[in-house]
């Protein structure tokens, strides 16, 4: 029995849940439509060339959670999971998940994406595990900052480790699944690194490692 750990966007979706959800706050008048379409295109564009500043970014991800009363986001949240979450689930990955909790493994959804968005998608997925971003609350609201390390690159070994530390586990038994090459840092930390529906330069990395590569895709 290990940890069998799981990115979630690109990886278990076919689709990326942070981009998608702005997306779908421009949708539904939350934010300006054009300035925000462009500027949340335009952060997902740094995300994949790996030139992403992850605070700035989640300045303005979360910056719509502090504006908005929490009962209207979590309707928007429930219609955005029911109308493009649900679509974006690979087959393959919940069946990857089962084989892994029929082995006696632990699942682990640990994602860059805060965990407003990723808690309902991992409870979709049968997931209790999630390591994700966390946004900043005060008083029942959220305040358009993140608590803590934010859950991206080297930050994801960061709250790995300390989620780890806090259960009395470790990396001895452990596989990683994910397409980015953001996540390289966590990729070379565990047992089996495996990638999935890998990006350009992860595919790259991953031939010269010569780790298993899967295609989930629909």
């Amino acid at each position: 029995m290990g940890l069998a750990l799981f990115d979630l966007d690109n990886t278990l979706l076919d689709g990326d849940s942070d981009y998608a959800w702005g997306q779908f706050l421009a949708e539904v008048g939350a934010v300006d439509r054009e300035v925000y379409e462009r500027t949340n295109q335009r952060f997902y564009d740094e995300y994949r060339a790996g030139t992403l500043d992850i605070q700035a970014f989640l300045a303005f991800a979360l910056e719509p959670l502090a504006r908005h009363p929490h009962p209207q986001l979590l309707a928007w949240r429930a219609s955005f999971i029911a109308t493009c979450i649900e679509p974006m689930v690979k087959p393959a990955a919940r069946a990857m998940l089962q084989a892994h909790a029929n082995a006696g493994d632990t699942p682990v959804i640990i994602t860059a994406t805060n965990s407003f968005v990723t808690r309902p998608i991992a409870d979709l997925l049968g997931v209790p595990h999630l390591i994700a971003t966390e946004p900043e609350t005060e008083g029942g609201r959220f305040t358009g900052k993140v608590a803590g390390v934010p859950c991206f690159r080297e930050g994801k070994l960061i709250r790995l480790n300390a989620w780890m530390q806090a259960r009395g586990l470790d990396l001895r038994d452990s596989t990683f699944y994910s397409d980015s090459h953001n996540d390289i840092p966590l990729l070379e930390a565990v047992s089996r690194p495996i990638v999935v529906d890998a990006d350009p330069a992860l595919a790259a990395h991953a031939r010269v490692r010569r780790w298993p590569a899967l295609h989930l895709k629909h």
